[in-house]
């Protein structure tokens, strides 16, 4: 598998959804918009060369990053 670069803010948005969290809810825990969650999270599923984030979330384990 490809590695893929991350931004400590891309890591730690990956890690809330594999919590299940929701973006309004990962946005009031880091103290960010809505919308930025939202384009951190298309940024991200772009890196990933994913459509889903449970996809993400697959990828992110097999690569040991969460």
């Amino acid at each position: 598998m490809v590695e893929v670069s991350l931004t400590t803010k891309e890591k730690e948005i990956i890690r809330l959804i594999a919590e299940g969290k929701t973006t309004p809810s990962i946005a009031t825990a880091l103290g960010l918009a809505p919308e930025t969650v939202k384009w951190y999270r298309k940024r991200i599923l772009d890196k990933f060369q994913a459509s889903t984030s449970a996809e993400v979330v697959r990828k992110a384990i097999d690569l040991k990053l969460i």
